[in-house]
Formats: C-alpha cells, sequence, structure tokens
C-alpha cells in the first residue's frame, strides 16, 4: 500500500508545480518534499518526474501515480462527506412497541413518511423482553416499553403513559361490576391478559376485584392478533383489559363498554435506545412525533 502521505505530497507538487512553493503550502521543508517524492518513486519502482533544472515533468508512470492520487482524494472526500451527512428526514427508521400502540401510531408515523418521502418506517410490534434483545442484536434502534430497564445497557426516558381499561359487552353498561359479574362474562384472553388483567384489578381501586384469584376466572376465548382481540368482546362473548389505544383502534367502539373504576390505572411509557449509541437525526425527528402522540 503506498503511504498517503508520500501520495498527498506528490499530488500538491504537481498541482503547484514548483517544490520551494509545495514546501510552503505543506507546511514542510524542500528536502522534506523531495524525501516524500524519492520514497514515493522507491516504493513504485519507477522515476515518477523528470527533474529538469528548477522545473520537472511527468514520467508515464508518474501520470499514473498522480491520476491514482486524484482519484483516492476524490474517494475520501466522498467518503467524509457521507459520514457528516445526517438528514433528519431521510433514511431508515428502526423502531418497535408493544402490539397495541403500533396499532395507534402506525397511522401517525405512515403520514410523517409521506410528509418526508426519504424516511423509510420499520416498525416491530412485541412484548418488552423481545424489544430489549432485538435492541441489544441492532435489529431496532428505538424502543417503547412499559418498565424501566437496566441503566448499565440502555438509556430511557418517560416519553407518557397509557392507560388501562376494563372492557365489557355494551349490554354490562349501567350494571355493576364485581367478581361475580365478571365470572359470569367470562375472559377473553390474549398473550398479555393475565399481565394487565393483574395491573388492573390491583390498581382500580375495586377491593372485590383486587382479591380476584385470576387463575379461576373462566375463559371463553383466546385470541393473539391483537386487531382481533375486541371483537368477541362486541360480539357479547366475554371481557378483557387493554390500553386505551386498542380500543380507539378498532371500528366498531359502540359495541363496547369501558368500565368506571374507582382510580384510572395506566402504566408508564419509557423511550430506550441502547446506552452509549448515538442515533441519526432522523430519529430526533421520530422522537418528536412519538412525544407529541403520547404526552
Amino acid at each position: 500500500m503506498l503511504n498517503p502521505l508520500w501520495l498527498h505530497t506528490f499530488k500538491t507538487l504537481i498541482e503547484v508545480g514548483h517544490f520551494t512553493q509545495t514546501a510552503e503550502k505543506l507546511y514542510m521543508t524542500q528536502p522534506g518534499v523531495s524525501q516524500h517524492i524519492k520514497k514515493l518513486e522507491s516504493a513504485c519502482g519507477y522515476a515518477l518526474i523528470k527533474r529538469e533544472k528548477k522545473s520537472f515533468e511527468l514520467t508515464e508512470q508518474g501520470q499514473r501515480v498522480y491520476e491514482y492520487a486524484l482519484k483516492t482524494a476524490k474517494e475520501e472526500l466522498e467518503l467524509l462527506q457521507d459520514l457528516s451527512f445526517d438528514n433528519p428526514y431521510s433514511g431508515e427508521c428502526k423502531l418497535a412497541c408493544s402490539g397495541s400502540l403500533a396499532q395507534w401510531l402506525y397511522p401517525a408515523l405512515l403520514s410523517l413518511q409521506k410528509e418526508h418521502s426519504g424516511l423509510s418506517i420499520h416498525l416491530e410490534a412485541a412484548p418488552n423482553q423481545k424489544i430489549f434483545a432485538d435492541m441489544m442484536s441492532s435489529n431496532i434502534d428505538l424502543g417503547i416499553v412499559t418498565h424501566i430497564p437496566s441503566k448499565s445497557l440502555y438509556h430511557s426516558q418517560e416519553i407518557g403513559t397509557e392507560t388501562l381499561c376494563l372492557i365489557l359487552p355494551k349490554a354490562y353498561q349501567g350494571k355493576e361490576i364485581t367478581a361475580d359479574t365478571l365470572r359470569e362474562c367470562g375472559l377473553i384472553s390474549h398473550p398479555d391478559s393475565l399481565h394487565y388483567l393483574s395491573l388492573y384489578f390491583d390498581l382500580c381501586g375495586e377491593p372485590t376485584l383486587a382479591n380476584m384469584n385470576l387463575n379461576e376466572l373462566p375463559k371463553t376465548g383466546y385470541v393473539n392478533q391483537l386487531n382481533q382481540i375486541l371483537l368477541p368482546v362486541s360480539k357479547g362473548l366475554g371481557f378483557t383489559v387493554l390500553p386505551k389505544s386498542a380500543v380507539e383502534s378498532f371500528i366498531d367502539k359502540d359495541s363496547l363498554y369501558i368500565a368506571k373504576g374507582m382510580n384510572s390505572v395506566e402504566e408508564t411509557l419509557y423511550l430506550v435506545q441502547k446506552r452509549h449509541r448515538n442515533l441519526s437525526k432522523r430519529y430526533d425527528t421520530i422522537r418528536h412525533l412519538l412525544q407529541t402522540k403520547l404526552s
């Protein structure tokens, strides 16, 4: 590999056309310039310039080396420009969140992509642990989770809250919602149902619900597709607990009844990324959208 410093000196000499002026331009001595040229000639195995008194002419080999030096300088400049290029409205954005949030946020993310066609949105619907695993393997860059991760591995910030709702068929509107009522109705189960149920029953302020044994609740159905979970509820086949965003995304909201507990139950949402990883400016654009939607 040819020494890039010698190549730079050689290229400058050809462009300036004079040893003394080259030395001044490069803040070198004239003997230093001559030494670089001799070392480059030795590395190439050919004379690169033909000296004539105070001037010189390029040899055929010198012309080839000069063209190579020009090409190398151009590629280096392009590389540096690529490294410094950081458009806040261009590039792929890889993020993940829960299924209910994904369903609610995706239209806004698509609107942002339509406004800035250079953006490409990659949205993954996943539970907390998969989000953390995907972040560590660099499959995603930004995630929204519901508990604070290890500070040694991730940077996190509170970005908002998500309200949990106890959702029943419309026929239960106006009825007292007790443990017996829920047993009678039956649970439409889903992958996060036990987590949401235990959190809701613990915090809603209803003692009869807080003391329920969740394992004894009769199940009238199970669905693992978020956009289908509320369908059996709307048909009167059972109740469930889901984030409010899932209710807002459901097409037949009028067939549902949201029970009113003594206390509102909310989960804190955290925006997370791998610690010590600097993300591109396009992620600032995504963060702003998420904060606007979730605050």
